[in-house]
């Protein structure tokens, strides 16, 4: 397990969110099957199991006080199924039984986007808390301009670095799997993060150091931005469903209400299949039959 965790790290560039979580949901597998075959497994062993010893790790991991929904076994089976791969290929242990086990069915659900007015309300927000420095509150108007209006992740915010400011007119950003997308900065995310340089009290950062701080001059944390969000829709009356990602699905939705096309978003929200991007549709049918109405000679 070790070896497929470096080679994860090293060979995927998988980030290390993703590499705890592939080790969370595979260490649990080969506690449950050392306890279900009654030994400590080889790995000779690996090769051997049946598809009931693996469906009864299923069944095991949808029952007790802490049950796994549907999709979050089909995510821990994904994680199962690597590491047999990694066995299969690299140390030449296949797992032929695994091909016979199928995940749970899970539906995908629509994105959940907060609506222009709401986005606008949580940045406007942010830049007039009270309780916050003034840098503070310019830091958190910034990190959530570029949630909106460049649709980034949390974590692709956060990575930007002092070097990268002040923003050039696009921006080259790193995403899941190591791959790298150009996104425009728009003149107002410019602005907001130029507002916040000039504000930030911490001089002299090197070039590679995080370009976003927290009050004690670390690196701002992703939890910040999640507890910042949770307190604006506190504030504003928004529901549960207004989140730092939401901003990002908001930019989908919005760009294709306005007429983008969906090649286009997909390739600037950096999905590796175009299916991920057509979830955006269901949010924005309304629109796009308006669209159509209005487009179609027969309409």
């Amino acid at each position: 397990m070790e070896a497929w965790l470096q080679h994860l790290t090293h060979e995927r560039r998988a980030s290390p969110r993703t590499v705890e979580a592939y080790a969370g949901a595979v260490g649990p597998y080969l506690a449950f099957l050392d306890r279900h075959r009654g030994e400590s497994l080889t790995l000779a062993d690996y090769g051997t199991l049946t598809a009931g010893d693996i469906r009864a790790y299923l069944a095991w991991r949808r029952s007790g006080d802490h049950p796994l929904s549907a999709r979050s076994l089909s995510q821990a089976l994904s994680a199962v199924r690597g590491f047999h791969g990694f066995l299969d290929r690299r140390l030449g242990t296949p797992c032929p039984a695994l091909t016979l086990v199928r995940g749970p069915k899970v539906r995908p659900g629509a994105p959940r986007p907060v609506s222009e007015d709401q986005a606008r309300g949580m940045l406007e927000e942010a830049g007039t808390d009270d309780d916050l420095a003034p840098w503070e509150r310019a830091r958190d108007e910034a990190v959530l301009t570029l949630l909106w209006g460049c649709g980034l992740r949390i974590s692709e915010a956060l990575s930007l670095r002092r070097a990268d400011a002040p923003l050039a007119d696009t921006l080259r950003i790193t995403g899941k799997g190591g791959k790298t997308r150009l996104v425009p900065a728009l003149p107002v995310v410019r602005a907001a993060v130029d507002a916040y340089l000039k504000a930030l009290p911490f001089i002299g950062l090197d070039p590679d150091e995080p370009l976003f701080r927290a009050r004690r001059g670390g690196p701002l944390s992703p939890r910040h931005v999640q507890a910042t969000v949770q307190l604006l829709r506190g504030r504003l009356g928004l529901s549960d469903r207004a989140t730092p990602h939401a901003l990002r699905h908001s930019f989908a939705t919005h760009l294709l209400g306005a007429g983008a096309d969906l090649r286009s978003i997909q390739e600037l929200l950096g999905h590796a299949s175009l299916s991920t991007t057509q979830r955006y549709t269901q949010v924005d049918a309304a629109a796009l039959m308006g669209a159509y109405a209005k487009a179609h000679p027969r309409a």
